[in-house]
């Protein structure tokens, strides 16, 4: 299924940000079908239903493109934050959340990508850095209402334990390109990650 709009009438010209969001989506979409290696200006242009030319005002390089691609792609999962009064079931509702979400990137970050790094020099944990936004913000503060709560103990809780179910739930996702069952997720969090910080 196409993530664009197609025209509403013959001869109907798209601008700013309309025409640009219609260009990102072409080339998710062309990323996802072909990889990084086979996308070309071209083919994000007429899935976009314009010219190449109108591609390279956009955008001066293939992986430019790409990156902002992603971002959009990435933009369209937003957090909510479940504030339940329990660092447990905020924990595990926020993994819930970006299960099906880190699903779709997992796809995007092997076979469609090798090419994007090895062009760039560039690694996945760099992309990923570029596209971080509210949602670790989001993160953060769920953890520190448990410390302010008294439930753990903030002296315990270093970054990487912070971002430890995110990283075991993106990793198993990865290798596996399926998403973690609810039993799984909540084995992470009272096996693995409240006992650390508890």
């Amino acid at each position: 299924m196409h993530l664009t709009s197609p025209e509403s009438g013959p001869g109907r010209r798209r601008h700013g940000a309309e025409l640009e969001a219609a260009l990102l989506d072409a080339a998710w979409e062309e990323l996802m079908e072909r990889g990084y290696a086979a996308l070309t200006f071209a083919a994000v242009a007429q899935r976009a239903g314009t010219s190449r030319p109108v591609v390279n005002r956009h955008w001066p390089s293939k992986d430019t493109l790409v990156r902002d691609a992603i971002a959009r792609a990435s933009d369209r999962f937003t957090l909510i934050d479940p504030d339940t009064g329990s660092l447990r079931d905020d924990t595990i509702a926020l993994l819930e959340q970006l299960n099906g979400a880190f699903t779709m990137f997992a796809a995007a970050m092997t076979a469609q990508l090798a090419a994007y790094f090895e062009e760039t020099g560039t690694t996945p944990a760099e992309l990923r850095a570029s596209l971080i936004d509210q949602r670790w913000s989001l993160i953060e503060s769920v953890t520190r209402r448990a410390v302010e709560r008294g439930e753990i103990d903030g002296a315990k809780l270093t970054p990487r334990i912070m971002r430890l179910p995110y990283d075991l739930l993106r990793h198993e996702v990865l290798m596996h390109l399926r998403p973690m069952s609810s039993s799984a997720i909540q084995e992470i969090v009272d096996t693995v990650f409240l006992p650390l910080v508890g």
